[in-house]
């Protein structure tokens, strides 16, 4: 069975990341996608250039229809716009036996906000619910740092990719379980834009798809990596990554 995937993020106008990456990530992988809009975005590899948050009533109505009529196997969220719509898409994904993946999304690749402070304070109860939480290394300190995570009780993958240094290291913290960690050379490139959209859609629908977590993480890693070197050079900015060609 095709496994029925439900992405609730932003949209990007630019196809690089949020919804638009998350559509190209789950149909390569063999995904079926389905989508819950929580803004638009006029954005491109320059940055954001303005954005508009949906209703938190639109955005529930969204989710209610695809799980309602489609069913959902996993989902992934990204960008929320407000903490209103964290509310209630907490109060959504509490109902469901599914796999999650939150990605913490805070800042866009270009260094645009795109979360305040109410709706990063909302993204606690959307780190208990979900099976697994994705910060980056500025995610992970407004989060509280490792420590903290820790003592959520929560299993969490700390992305290395915008740390410094030549080689990239990424750490899967299950509670109750050794810390899993992966290193591999870092890819030169700007090229990078929806890298963090990328993963967790792609664990996302690994999960639906019945691997354990170690295996849907490894696996979704290296879908980002060679999404990464088929990047097609495009803007003039960070550019989008090359979900077409990867096989």
């Amino acid at each position: 069975m095709v496994p029925r995937i439900l992405s609730i993020a932003g949209s990007d106008s630019g196809g690089g990341a949020g919804i638009q990456a998350d559509i190209k990530t789950i149909a390569m992988l063999g995904g079926y996608a389905m989508t819950a809009i929580c803004a638009l975005t006029a954005q491109d590899t320059t940055g954001v250039h303005l954005i508009e948050p949906a209703s938190a009533a639109m955005v529930a109505a969204q989710i209610d229809a695809c799980v309602g009529d489609i069913g959902v196997d996993a989902v992934k969220i990204g960008m929320l716009g407000s903490p209103e719509i964290a509310r209630i898409v907490a109060d959504r994904l509490e109902k469901l036996a599914v796999p999650i993946v939150f990605d913490p999304v805070m800042v866009a690749t270009s260094g645009a906000a795109l979360a305040d402070a109410a709706t990063i304070a909302a993204f606690e109860r959307l780190m208990r619910i979900a099976t697994l939480t994705t910060p980056n290394v500025l995610e992970l300190a407004a989060l509280g740092g490792a420590d903290a995570m820790a003592a959520r009780g929560i299993a969490w993958l700390g992305k290395g990719g915008d740390a410094a240094g030549a080689e990239i290291t990424d750490r899967l913290c299950v509670p109750g379980q050794p810390d899993r960690i992966w290193t591999a050379p870092r890819i030169e490139t700007r090229h990078t834009h929806g890298t963090g959209c990328t993963l967790s859609s792609a664990i996302a629908t690994l999960l639906g798809m019945g691997l354990p977590l170690d295996e849907a993480v490894e696996d979704a890693r290296e879908f980002v990596r060679a999404a990464l070197l088929a990047a097609p050079g495009f803007g003039a900015g960070n550019g989008p990554l090359g979900h077409h060609a990867v096989r």
